[in-house]
């Protein structure tokens, strides 16, 4: 069986996020062994749209900010999906951001 690309590496982590949970580009990035690649997980979720199952919503940067807002669809925005969940945003600020952070290395082992 051939080894999934990047992009398809990052969705299965994302996949993975529990909803009323984020966590960050960097992160993923770091879990799969790229540290440096936070700013390719970042396309990775600009290219997941028409993926139902990836729960791009769920990933912001590393302050807790919805800096991938841009990327969505107008009718249904990363703001309205989160608070959905159950998570508060501020200023497009996930707060509190320690609390529901969900760090991949921690949660999951490779």
């Amino acid at each position: 069986m051939a080894k999934l690309g990047f992009f398809e590496q990052v969705y299965q982590v994302v996949r993975l996020v529990p909803k009323g949970r984020v966590t960050t580009y960097g992160a993923i990035a770091q879990y799969l062994g790229s540290k440096g690649s936070a700013r390719m997980v970042g396309w990775a979720m600009n290219a997941a749209h028409g993926k139902s199952d990836v729960p791009a919503h769920r990933v912001v940067n590393r302050a807790g900010l919805l800096t991938g807002k841009h990327h969505f669809d107008v009718q249904n925005p990363m703001q309205e999906r989160l608070e959905a969940e159950g998570v508060q945003v501020i200023d497009n600020q996930v707060v509190p951001f320690d609390t529901i952070f969900w760090d991949p290395a921690k949660e999951l082992a490779l």
